[in-house]
């Protein structure tokens, strides 16, 4: 059982204005600090070590952290916890619980009943060195004010147990930020003069010890109205896979050490059931991962393994990475997962840069340099302290003792949060209850933002739930450990008074305000009825705790009575937030086509298709709007930002169209003449067949004849007037044109495939002698031995007619569509 405690001191020193960031990976920390005099710099801990492990030993009356728990690790495992995060806010029952298990089969975890979640004490245990003792020697004194780094794919139930892991550790969370959010903003920090008004979109990939994120990013400099021009990041897409990485290579290489001190057959034990022995493996395992990623092989040894007896033995990198092979065939997941979420292709990414001790493996960077199909991939970055410097910029801009220069940045959620509610509704004069759904926010919708949620048909008490949305873009293993799906259900009460008090007045429904802050936590801020007063509400279960069962978890009632005036002062300042998030979502789109449409008038593609006055025209009014936004653009409403944009989007309609157009030809005609070419083929194996066979009808085949004839005459003569045209023109050729003929092409042969498939066999009439029978028989068998039929064939009455019309549709479905086609056919 492990149950953990704090010690508070009685007395603490007085706070000071400094500010730190807790980088807390799976397996080390790494702390930076900001104070008077002393610039972001990475803390040392008192080895006089950049970074310090995550572990804590609990023996007695001894508290022990970092390297001087991994010291007692070797000698007493079961004293020793580290690889924790992936504990945080989860159930007994998760199966990351019993994944923790099976690791470290040393320790034995057991449900705590008053808490429902795990090792939130121990997490506040080992946030607490920089606090207490770790960096005394840096700020004489402790910090509490902290920007604490998560991982980006942590929902709000894991969230959760970090903040109140850092309340435990007396620390004051300024924010929690995301990994790859604070290696990015760190990246941009100081690549500050690179940043310029066109965008430019980064990949960070980051394989730490316990997981992988791929995160896009888009660096460009946008105008402000407080502080003019300022760079500005927002994250597009992120995939993720939160079991790949390098800690699971080295359990790889320790049960490998394990079967080969096994084969020695030195002791008639069995190393892995000695749970020091195998602690003692796990450290020679780690020093070997990382040496095997500068040499091709190296000598393992580790003295007095198991009952005083040494053990050496010799791995390859070659051994090392046929044990991984599994591992490292999962690397480009999390890059087309992040591709896929922000809509975007590899062409378009920049550059791919390596952050997370990880990376350094070899084989991950081959895998990962071949995935991305890049020449070279991004090492310039600190990968292991790329986040801690991040998140402490983030801290002293957020500290009123610090002025930073400003640097915007736009987070946005991974997973999509929706509100579900039952009500009771009439149909056909009866009365039924009907379960809805509203979308509260989207995948990769960015945050901090408010949203409103208005209940129009309730008069009566009523309860909602807050759920996770869809989530299929997680793969099983990923649904498995994610936890509950219910965030909290909200029980409104004093809806049917409010109702009677103001029976003749006008309801405007019943609006629920949410807020995603920065730290990426839900909540519900307040319910408001259409007489202006807050209604009462009882959470049944804790946001980011979440609940399948009602009522299972402690309630936290929240009852606050506001006057009118105030009310009206809130919904105003909600209204105005909404709307300055919806100007700024418009000034984007503004600035982002003056920048790209400005650069794309001096590439090949579009020169060839304006015209000099034309293209003046266009040049005169993107750079009239630019001016106007230099000078008046910032002070300007949504609508007429909305104007402008779609002023300038009609003037440049046409010349877009074209250069569409002109990208799509090549495609088009190459799909319109394969349609063509596989349905002459269709046509003329269908004329072949002898006519007593025959399917289709003269006026069916003549039919499909003149489409094909009447659509080879247009593509030429529609192909030949294009290429007399000038670039400069409206197409002759469109692509919707070009679409519709090969759709008609497609709908006439499928007709008759369709026919086919469904037309029953014509019965033969035999008049002839027994002879001529048999000889008929004869001729048959030898046709059956020629050619192999599909295993479903015709079986109707017409016997022998039943296999020629089987084996005529199989050619003909053949020609046109393909095997895999045909086998779908057939078997249907």
């Amino acid at each position: 059982v492990l149950t953990l405690h704090m010690v508070i001191p009685s007395k603490t020193p007085a706070s000071s204005v400094a500010v730190m960031s807790v980088d807390l990976g799976s397996e080390w920390m790494k702390v930076a600090i900001v104070k008077p005099g002393v610039p972001m710099e990475i803390a040392l801990n008192k080895e006089s070590r950049r970074k310090t492990s995550v572990a804590v030993c609990l023996k007695e009356n001894e508290r022990l952290f970092g390297d001087g728990a991994l010291g007692v690790s070797v000698k007493n495992p079961k004293f020793v916890y580290r690889h924790l995060q992936s504990l945080l806010g989860k159930k007994h029952d998760n199966p990351q619980v019993a994944v923790y298990q099976k690791r470290f089969p040393e320790h034995h975890l057991v449900t705590d009943a008053s808490r429902g979640s795990l090792f939130q004490q121990c997490c506040a245990i080992i946030l607490k060195p920089p606090l207490l003792n770790a960096f005394l020697s840096l700020t004489e004194q402790p910090i509490k004010d902290a920007v604490i780094t998560v991982p980006a794919f942590f929902n709000q139930a894991e969230r959760r147990a970090v903040l109140q892991a850092a309340q435990m550790a007396g620390v004051k969370v300024l924010q929690l930020i995301n990994d790859n959010m604070a290696v990015a903003l760190n990246y941009g920090v100081f690549r500050r003069k690179d940043i310029n008004s066109t965008a430019q979109n980064i990949m960070f990939y980051d394989m730490g010890s316990g997981s992988t994120t791929a995160t896009i990013v888009t660096y460009q400099t946008v105008k402000t109205k407080e502080s003019g021009s300022q760079p500005q990041l927002q994250i597009r897409g992120l995939g993720f896979d939160r079991s790949l990485g390098g800690f699971e290579m080295e359990l790889r290489l320790q049960d490998h050490l394990a079967t080969l001190f096994n084969e020695q057959k030195k002791t008639k034990k069995d190393v892995r059931e000695n749970h020091r022995a195998m602690a003692k493996l796990l450290k020679e395992a780690q020093r070997l991962k990382t040496v095997l990623s500068a040499n091709a092989e190296y000598m393992a040894q580790v003295e007095g393994l198991l009952d005083d007896m040494d053990f050496k033995a010799k791995v390859t990198r070659v051994e090392f990475e046929t044990l991984c092979a599994d591992l490292f065939e999962r690397v480009p997941g999390p890059v087309q997962e992040a591709l896929s979420s922000a809509e975007m292709s590899l062409d378009e990414i920049e550059q791919v840069i390596l952050v997370g001790g990880s990376t350094r493996v070899p084989k991950v960077q081959e895998v990962l340099l071949k995935a991305v199909g890049k020449e070279e991939l991004g090492k310039n970055l600190n990968a292991d302290e790329a986040a801690a410097m991040g998140a402490v910029y983030k801290a002293a801009a957020l500290s009123k003792a610090f002025k930073v220069q400003p640097f915007l940045v736009i987070e946005a959620t991974v997973f999509p949060i929706q509100v579900e509610f039952t009500r009771e509704v009439e149909e056909d004069g009866s009365r039924s209850l009907k379960h809805k759904k509203r979308i509260l926010f989207q995948r990769m919708t960015s945050y901090p933002m408010r949203k409103v949620i208005t209940f129009n048909c309730y008069t009566d008490d009523f309860a909602f739930h807050i759920n996770y949305g869809d989530l299929s873009f997680l793969g099983q293993e990923d649904l498995s450990v994610f936890g509950s799906l219910n965030l909290t259900t909200v029980q409104l009460s004093g809806v049917g008074s409010s109702f009677q008090k103001h029976t003749g007045a006008e309801s405007k429904g019943i609006k629920a305000h949410f807020n995603m802050d920065e730290s990426g936590m839900l909540l519900l801020d307040r319910v408001i009825s259409f007489d202006l007063s807050e209604l009462g509400n009882t959470i049944s279960s804790l946001f980011g705790g979440g609940s399948s069962e009602p009522n299972a978890n402690v309630t936290e009632p929240v009852q606050v009575t506001l006057d009118s005036v105030t009310i009206l002062m809130l919904q105003d300042l909600t209204d105005r937030d909404l709307e300055k998030q919806e100007r700024e979502k418009t000034l984007n789109s503004l600035e982002a086509f003056l920048f790209e449409t400005q650069d794309k008038m001096y590439q090949e593609e579009y020169q060839a298709v304006v015209l000099e006055e034309e293209k003046e025209a266009i040049m005169a009014k993107l750079s009239q709007v630019s001016a106007w936004l230099d000078e008046d653009g910032y002070s300007a409403s949504t609508k007429e930002l909305q104007e402008k944009l779609q002023d300038l989007r009609k003037l440049c309609k046409a010349m877009f169209f074209r250069v569409e157009e002109r990208r799509k030809w090549p495609g088009h005609l190459a799909t319109l003449e394969s349609t063509l070419n596989s349905s002459s083929f269709f046509l003329r194996s269908a004329k072949l067949e002898p006519e007593d066979d025959r399917i289709f009808t003269d006026v069916e085949l003549k039919t499909l004849e003149k489409v094909i004839n009447e659509t080879t005459t247009w593509k030429n003569n529609t192909v030949a007037e294009q290429e007399k045209s000038s670039p400069t023109e409206r197409p002759v050729l469109l692509s919707k044109e070009i679409e519709s003929k090969w759709a008609l092409l497609d709908r006439e042969v499928n007709y008759l495939l369709n026919k086919a498939k469904f037309a029953k066999p014509k019965p033969k009439v035999n008049n002839s002698t027994t002879s001529e029978s048999s000889s008929s028989k004869a001729n048959s068998s030898k046709m059956e031995e020629k050619v192999i039929l599909p295993k479903e064939e015709t079986k109707d009455e017409g016997g022998e007619a039943g296999k020629t019309n089987t084996f005529l549709l199989w050619n003909m479905c053949f020609l046109y569509r393909g095997r895999a086609h045909c086998s779908k056919t057939f078997r249907n």
